[in-house]
């Protein structure tokens, strides 16, 4: 085995024997995701997220891609794609950082302390800046609605229908308790 794959297996390894809950995709230690909880103190506190991990073949040299895969209001994360703009991971990765860095730090540090100065999600950046009352209120809201428990352990195929879950009965025109005609009275 090469250096930098009995690295990988070494840091999935202890991230598997840390607190967090891994779950492996494709049965390979290049794709997984991680259940992440929001950082005490902070606005996220008490939310849960699903991150997705991808490691490069070169992994630990070059850094792996990290996004978060139910959603969050943040500015430094694009709210469509999940991606996250932590220069850490992005610009200044070294192999001396391991996965462990990546949730026991940098995400925590992000999620405490937002860089509204270097956005992926402009609408979040311009109201912490603007109105942080109200940015408060709607990373809040955000936590109640995507990042609970249940918001992650929905199965990979409930994931790839998630287009559809905006739409509500309402919407549609329909509704189970609807049945076809009327009964007499």
């Amino acid at each position: 085995m090469s250096s930098p794959s009995k690295r990988r297996e070494m840091d999935v390894m202890k991230l598997m024997m840390s607190d967090y809950n891994v779950e492996t995709i494709n049965d390979g230690l290049n794709e997984f995701n991680i259940e992440f909880h929001g950082p005490k103190e902070s606005l996220y506190e008490g939310g849960v997220w699903k991150i997705r991990v991808e490691l490069p073949d070169a992994y630990p040299y070059k850094s792996p891609s990290i996004g978060f895969v139910n959603k969050i209001f943040h500015p430094n994360v694009d709210e469509m794609s999940g991606s996250v703009c932590l220069d850490v991971i992005n610009q200044s990765w070294s192999p001396m950082f391991d996965l462990l860095n990546i949730f026991e730090v940098f995400l925590p540090q992000l999620l405490l302390y937002p860089n509204p100065s270097d956005p992926l999600n402009g609408d979040a950046a311009s109201l912490m800046m603007k109105d942080r009352k109200q940015y408060d209120q709607k990373v809040k809201e955000y936590c109640e609605r995507y990042a609970k428990k249940e918001n992650i352990t929905k199965s990979t195929a409930d994931e790839e229908t998630d287009d559809d879950e905006d739409i509500t009965d309402e919407e549609t025109g329909s509704s189970d308790d609807e049945i076809a005609g009327h009964a007499d009275p």
